[in-house]
């Protein structure tokens, strides 16, 4: 009776903290925040503005619009904490908007944590959960999360594959009976995707533009294999030479061939993970194919892309975006069963 009098006032959330995107699940909601990773701060001091309001969405407002003694940045960066402080402020207001009204308990927190991040990365998200007001926190590897939540059968004896792209990295994993076979992770994402548009419009128009222009050509026009029926864009930036503001059309093909070398690096991290593949699985992953989640995973006609180059047949998760978040709420809500696979700060080994 007093545990479910507890219960009564606790919150369990899951958070899927990722370069440029951080989800909030509650158990028994579902996803209840979806908000950039971002942050506007004052360069002088470091303070977060609006006493510390000015994170997410406010924040991605003021993007490329503030003074210069003003800056929106990025706590994380390639999937990990890069600036501990910051990341701390911004995950406080976070777990304050996500948690019920009223007088609550510190929450229960279940984070995902990329496959590659180092046991110093691994401690700083689970430090900075606990310092932004969690009472209890474990981590779950992202990629075991997000073949949950895009409904892998992952207690059957048979093998399945996903892919996970985020902003800042991608991993793929062959899973079998509840644990991973093989995998691969790689710092490649839709960030490398928006710097490499970046880099050929320079190129090739002598044009100047930020990650955010990048990021819209890309979500507007990009493909990663040819469409029925090409698409074109403008683009607005600087001239290179002149320094003056000036538009260029740009065409999907282009965009394409822009895309070319972080694609191919990521179908060199799927290449690896099915060399790593026992050969027994062969005819499971032919059968099973390869899920498709995270934000990277929109880029229009990635799964044919992929079908081309791995011979897999690839489809996309019913929401790849949030694939993660759904699978840590469903770790969470059967706890016992997937604690095994589960850190906490509590724990001897990260």
């Amino acid at each position: 009776m007093l545990a479910g009098l507890f219960d009564h006032f606790r919150n369990d959330l899951v958070v899927d903290l990722g370069t440029s995107q951080t989800r909030i699940g509650v158990v028994g909601e579902g996803l209840v925040l979806d908000e950039p990773s971002l942050a506007a701060v004052e360069k002088r001091s470091g303070r977060i503005l609006s006493g510390g309001a000015a994170v997410g969405h406010l924040a991605k407002q003021m993007e490329g619009r503030m003074p210069e003694a003003f800056s929106v940045r990025r706590p994380l960066r390639e999937g990990v904490i890069a600036d501990f402080r910051l990341c701390q402020a911004m995950l406080r207001q976070y777990l304050r908007k996500a948690r019920r009204p009223g007088w609550r308990l510190r929450p229960r927190v279940l984070a995902g944590v990329p496959g590659n991040a180092t046991p110093v990365e691994k401690q700083a998200l689970l430090s900075s959960l606990l310092r932004a007001g969690a009472g209890r926190v474990w981590i779950l590897p992202q990629v075991m999360a997000a073949a949950v939540g895009a409904g892998l059968p992952l207690a059957e004896p048979a093998a399945g594959m996903v892919c996970n792209l985020g902003a800042g990295t991608t991993e793929a994993a062959v899973l079998s009976l509840g644990d991973r076979v093989a995998g691969e992770s790689i710092r490649v994402g839709g960030d490398a995707f928006d710097q490499a548009l970046v880099d050929y419009l320079r190129r090739h128009y002598s044009l100047r533009v930020g990650l955010p222009a990048a990021e819209r050509l890309r979500i507007e026009i990009g493909s990663a294999f040819p469409l029925e029926e090409e698409l074109t864009a403008e683009v607005s930036g600087l001239d290179a030479v002149s320094g003056l503001p000036r538009r260029a059309t740009v065409t999907s093909e282009e965009v394409r061939q822009a895309l070319a070398e972080p694609l191919e690096k990521i179908v060199e991290a799927l290449r690896l993970t099915l060399d790593r593949c026992p050969p027994e699985m062969a005819a499971d992953l032919v059968e099973n194919g390869l899920v498709l989640c995270g934000g990277g995973a929109l880029l229009r006609r990635l799964d044919r892309y992929l079908n081309e180059h791995t011979g897999l047949p690839a489809r996309l998760a019913t929401e790849p975006a949030a694939a993660v978040v759904h699978g840590l709420l469903v770790c969470l809500e059967h706890f016992d069963k997937w604690r095994p696979l589960m850190r906490s700060s509590e724990d001897d080994v990260y």
